[in-house]
């Protein structure tokens, strides 16, 4: 089995269930205010660890009391190892709002995430090796994100990478990417009315909500529909699915396989409301699949 590596974001989610979003010079009642721990990078860190990986975990944040609130938090993850380089920047955070059809928008700061530079990432990769798996997502710069992705394909590691949010051009790194994830909005300001593979990445996934999603790779393209549920809310399901399919991969498993997984989890995400709080826990994910070093 081999390790997970994920070099991301970490900071805290604060979160309201709205009506809808309101008009401009609108103020609107929230209800349901809830504060968690949070950052793609931390949720996926956190649901490959609960499946049993051994998840080495790289997150930029603060010096404020919010950046000790996460690292508490990230204390008791089950992580292998937790590299939590601390910058003279404000720790980043998130404003998730759901709405009652189960979606969500989510506004995030990211200041932290992107002065995080690749001279403070290399030493959590030194142990990355062939039989890993190294997980990046869009929350960090450009030029470090590609100079991970570029050190993990060196390795000869399975590299994947999912690229919300989308705030550079995203397609200059798809190159040394084993598998992008992304869903159906991102994939298209990617590549339009093309593929992922066709800019670079050697396998993609699109996620397309309660319609499944789409493996594309050098066999050509299949899909894998959704699991039927009552949706309560999606955020964090993109995390889960994520992170399972990167924790599914270190055991070996195919990637159809990995996808069935990640599908329930991600489906198990949805019926119920917040982003950490709905991440599946260990007996959960255990149910679903005998994962190695869960007892």
């Amino acid at each position: 089995m081999g390790n997970v590596f994920i070099v991301g974001n970490a900071g805290l989610d604060l979160q309201l269930s709205l009506p809808r979003l309101p008009e401009i010079g609108e103020t609107l009642l929230g209800s349901d205010a809830a504060r968690a721990p949070g950052g793609k990078g931390l949720n996926q860190a956190v649901v490959a660890a609960r499946c049993g990986a051994r998840v080495h975990f790289c997150a930029p944040i603060g010096t404020d009391a919010h950046a000790t609130e996460v690292e508490h938090a990230l204390a008791t993850a089950g992580l292998a190892a937790l590299d939590l380089p601390r910058l003279p920047v404000t720790t980043d955070f998130s404003f998730l709002m759901a709405f009652p059809d189960g979606e969500n928008s989510i506004v995030s700061s990211g200041a932290c995430a992107a002065a995080l530079t690749f001279d403070r990432v290399a030493p959590a990769l030194s142990g990355l090796g062939a039989n890993d798996i190294l997980l990046l997502q869009g929350n960090l710069s450009r030029d470090t994100t590609a100079e991970a992705l570029a050190f993990g394909r060196r390795r000869s590691t399975i590299t994947l990478f999912n690229p919300a949010p989308l705030w550079w051009d995203a397609s200059a790194v798809l190159a040394d990417c084993s598998l992008v994830i992304a869903n159906r909005g991102e994939a298209e300001m990617l590549a339009g009315a093309g593929s992922l593979r066709s800019l670079g990445a050697h396998a993609a996934i699109v996620t397309l909500g309660a319609e499944g999603c789409v493996l594309t790779d050098k066999d050509g393209e299949q899909a894998f529909p959704a699991e039927a549920i009552d949706a309560i809310d999606t955020t964090g399901c993109g995390d889960t699915f994520c992170g399972v399919i990167a924790a599914a991969l270190a055991t070996g498993l195919k990637m159809p396989s990995a996808i069935g997984l990640a599908q329930k989890a991600a489906a198990l995400t949805a019926t119920r409301p917040g982003a950490f709080a709905s991440l599946p826990s260990r007996d959960e994910l255990q149910a679903m699949y005998n994962w190695p070093g869960q007892e």
